[in-house]
């Protein structure tokens, strides 16, 4: 049983940051049916701006190795969030703007370019007011003080090791899905995002304002994903300029096999890949982990299982195309 908890843990960790990810590519998807491939990038981004706020607050202290306190840690999603939600909003006024009307490939290769040129541009260091940013080498995110330290009556109870950066990181995702549900459900934003999503053009004749919502829809996906790529810093201590890639697109197949388009089966999605991955990768044989140098390709296996039965997603629904 505590051999299970211990391996639940580390997948609601992973899990969690899945989620978010996968949440931003199925509204945009959603709204626009386009898949924004850039999305993993702004996620990178995220992390790294959440990673540079933490440094800055905390270069007073005079430490090789500073830490952060959770107030600081807090701010600096927060700003990571804004700094993300503009980049986002960029990214759909001045990429993806133009070519609404245009074949669905033209925008597909340009969601394509503007990963690339994120990716690239992040791999170059950057010299602003004598400090360096970004460049090829990975960044060490600052970790909030005392944030290992194992919560003694939980691993008492549980019987596993339980410290307080897991229950920072599994609650903050949380807390964020359920806010974003509430978003969604219960705000006139959000009302105008199902809209959208259900009828694109009798949203438009019923008065809704489509850029606005596709903007916010940006904005929203992209402020997620900040607070993805901030937890991720949190929980491994590091990012570095290609890390959107890999899990970007892990997020992505979590969106297919939780129905693209549809918020509550990208959230299961991400947690899905995330418990499998765990799970699998400590299957043992001789006391080795036979599985774990395969556990970045289950995904994909999932992927293609889940397509061969349901192409639609679990959640998803068959749609009859009209000729």
């Amino acid at each position: 049983m505590s051999y299970f908890v211990q391996n639940l843990i580390i997948a609601l960790n992973d899990g969690g940051t899945y989620a978010l990810i996968a949440l931003g590519y199925t509204m945009v998807y959603g709204v626009l049916r386009l898949i924004n491939f850039a999305h993993g990038d702004v996620f990178m981004l995220g992390a790294f701006i959440g990673a540079y706020v933490a440094r800055a607050l905390t270069a007073g202290d005079g430490a090789a190795a500073p830490e952060q306190t959770i107030c600081q840690a807090a701010l600096g999603i927060l700003i990571a969030m804004v700094v993300c939600g503009a980049i986002g909003y960029a990214i759909e006024r001045f990429a993806y703007r133009p070519l609404r009307r245009s074949p669905k490939l033209s925008a597909l290769i340009t969601a394509i370019g503007v990963s690339l040129l994120i990716e690239y541009l992040a791999q170059i260091q950057w010299h602003i007011g004598g400090q360096a940013f970004f460049g090829p080498s990975p960044l060490r995110y600052p970790p909030i003080a005392g944030s290992g330290k194992e919560i003694e009556f939980l691993t008492r109870l549980l019987g596993v090791h339980i410290n307080a950066k897991d229950i920072i990181v599994i609650g903050t995702s949380l807390l964020t899905l359920v806010a974003l549900r509430f978003i969604v459900m219960n705000t006139r934003q959000g009302k105008a995002m199902r809209a959208v999503s259900l009828n694109y053009d009798a949203a438009q004749l019923m008065g809704i304002n489509i850029n606005r919502v596709i903007s916010f829809t940006f904005v929203l996906g992209s402020m997620l994903a900040a607070i993805g790529g901030c937890l991720y810093g949190l929980n491994y201590n590091q990012c570095y300029p290609l890390m959107g890639l890999p899990l970007g697109l892990k997020a992505f197949v979590a969106a297919v096999i939780g129905g693209i388009g549809n918020i509550p089966g990208a959230a299961v999605g991400g947690f899905t890949i995330a418990f499998v991955e765990t799970f699998v990768s400590t299957i043992q044989y001789h006391n080795s982990a036979i599985l774990t140098p395969y556990k970045d390709a289950i995904a994909f296996v999932i992927l293609i299982a889940v397509l061969l039965v349901r192409p639609e997603g679990i959640f998803g629904k068959a749609v009859a195309e009209k000729v």
